[in-house]
Formats: C-alpha cells, sequence, structure tokens
C-alpha cells in the first residue's frame, strides 16, 4: 500500500497563518518549533459533501495538546474554523478531502529547545487535499513490529504531537517485509495501534479493542465504539495480546484518513478467513450513515 499522487492536488493553496500560498511556494522559517524539533500538535479531518465529520472533538484534541505542551498562545476555535473555511473556499473543495491541520510553538528568535525563544505566537498550517480513504478495503497486512509504543512514563500519547519518529521506523520495517503497516505493541508487550491506526478485533461476535494505555485516543476509534453501544454490538476494551490477534475471527483498523478498513494478515497469519468480515461490513455501513448525516458544515 503506497499512496499516489492526486493530480487534482496539483495547484493546491496552502494556509500558513492565514496566508495563503501555492504549494511549490509555502513554507515555514527554519526557526520555526517544528523544524527545531518537531515541537507541534496536529490533527487529520475529513470533509464530506461540505461537512466535516467530528470537527468539534478533532479541535479538542489538538487544544488540549497544545495547553498539555504549555504553548503560551493558541488560536481560538473560531479563528481556526474561519482559516480551515477560506482554504476550503480558495482551492473550491467540498467533498474527498483530507484536512491536515498543525498548530506549531511558531517562531523562535534564535534557534534553541527553550520554549522561552519563542516570541512571536503559534503558526497555525492548514493543509487541504483532495484524498479519498487510503487504505485498500478489500484488506491490508501487518506484522508486528520491534519499535514500541511508548506510554505516558515515557511521552502521554494523550499529546497527539508531532514526534512520529518511531511510527516512521515502524513503517519502514513494514515495507521492508513487504507489508502494509505495521502492528506497533506498547512496553508490556500488548497491542498498541499501527503506526498510523487504532486496531479492533472481532471474537464470537464482540467487538474488542485495546485501551489508550499507549496510543491517541482515537476519534475515529471512539466513533466505532459509540456505534457498538448505540446499535447493541458487544463491544469491550482491554489489553490484547497478539496471540489474540491471529486466532481472531476478524481485525480492522480505524482512522480518518483511511476511516475503516479491514486487516487480513498479521505476521503471515490470515486472520479469519482473510477477508473483511461480516461484522466490518456492518460497521462501516453504520460509519458510512453517520458522516453523510453528520458534521459541521464549513463549505456552503
Amino acid at each position: 500500500m503506497q499512496q499516489q499522487f492526486d493530480e487534482r492536488n496539483r495547484d493546491l493553496l496552502i494556509n500558513i497563518n492565514g496566508q495563503l500560498k501555492h504549494r511549490d511556494e509555502a513554507g515555514v522559517s527554519p526557526f520555526d518549533s517544528v523544524v527545531q524539533g518537531g515541537d507541534a500538535v496536529w490533527e487529520g479531518l475529513r470533509l464530506y459533501n461540505g461537512r466535516i465529520f467530528r470537527l468539534e472533538e478533532h479541535l479538542g484534541r489538538l487544544l488540549h495538546s497544545a495547553k498539555a505542551l504549555a504553548f503560551a498562545e493558541v488560536p481560538s476555535r473560531e479563528q481556526i474554523v474561519d482559516e480551515i473555511r477560506r482554504t476550503l473556499a480558495a482551492n473550491q473543495m467540498r467533498d474527498e478531502v483530507h484536512i491536515r491541520l498543525t498548530l506549531t510553538r511558531g517562531v523562535k528568535i534564535t534557534s534553541g529547545m527553550d520554549p522561552r525563544l519563542n516570541q512571536s505566537g503559534p503558526t497555525l498550517i492548514v493543509l487541504a487535499e483532495y484524498k479519498r480513504p487510503v487504505y485498500d478495503k478489500t484488506g491490508i497486512r501487518l506484522i508486528s513490529s520491534s519499535y514500541r509504543r511508548p506510554g505516558p512514563d515515557v511521552l502521554d500519547p494523550k499529546i497527539h504531537h508531532n514526534n512520529l519518529l518511531n511510527s516512521i521506523l515502524a513503517k519502514i520495517q513494514a515495507t521492508a517485509a513487504s507489508a502494509d503497516d505495521a502492528l506497533m505493541l506498547d512496553e508490556r508487550g500488548f497491542v498498541a495501534e499501527t503506526n498510523a491506526t487504532h486496531v479492533f478485533i472481532v471474537v464470537g461476535g464482540r467487538v474488542i479493542t485495546s485501551r489508550t494505555v499507549a496510543c491517541p485516543e482515537g476519534i475515529t476509534r471512539t466513533t466505532v465504539l459509540e456505534l457498538c453501544r448505540e446499535h447493541a454490538i458487544p463491544c469491550q476494551v482491554r489489553d490484547l495480546s497478539l496471540a489474540e490477534v491471529v486466532r481472531a475471527d476478524e481485525m480492522f483498523c480505524t482512522g480518518t484518513m483511511g476511516e475503516l478498513a479491514a486487516v487480513t494478515a498479521v505476521d503471515g497469519n490470515t486472520i479469519g478467513d482473510g477477508k473483511a468480515g461480516p461484522m466490518l461490513d456492518r460497521l462501516s455501513t453504520l460509519f458510512r450513515e453517520l458522516t453523510e448525516s453528520t458534521g459541521t458544515v464549513v463549505v456552503d
């Protein structure tokens, strides 16, 4: 699985602190904190027919993460939404769009890691691209990575930060093994998530996902759990071992960029019958109905 260039994105206008620039001319200062040390927080949003799904929840996570990193200043929710609207309008976008929202600590007066060097306020980047769900809905293959997801004693996963190096290393490992993505464990050896998504298994009609001990509180993950409860689908949140994963009836991953997608193999072990199962089909239908009927209107 490798994402491909979408021709519709050739002349994108990207919003950096309110200035809209062509993708070939847009850039941030080498003194910006995101360049200096990955000192930033981010969210992935998806636009469905003029509406952003679960926008308020995403903004809440973004601003909570900035607060946890002690950003001195953050824009208001209203300011962020206004810049999202401006970006979508400038690019004439309405559907099949993924928005990468990044908030950095801002530009430093000189290089260094001390946040007191940031004296000009944060940098807000709105990158909207035409991007359909990125995963093959017929199923993806995972390997278990040797790179672990740290817990809050190392770097609290409740902070949705831009330091993604262990995810990148796990992805490199998966690619070298001809797999689509990597399944990452926590420091105790239990399943955390993949390098990019949360994971669920289905056992005997029960939907199970791992605790958020070493992974973020996913918006799509939460939505799936809510759908289970609303539609009387048994569900559970608990520690999961690799042995439980490989003997599951079904497995799927969730995320804003890829929505819901089947996992058909882990470490060469076929999951279930090696294709998307009935529980995923049902949840995917419920999820699609939700995205078609709800969301914050940002395009008239």
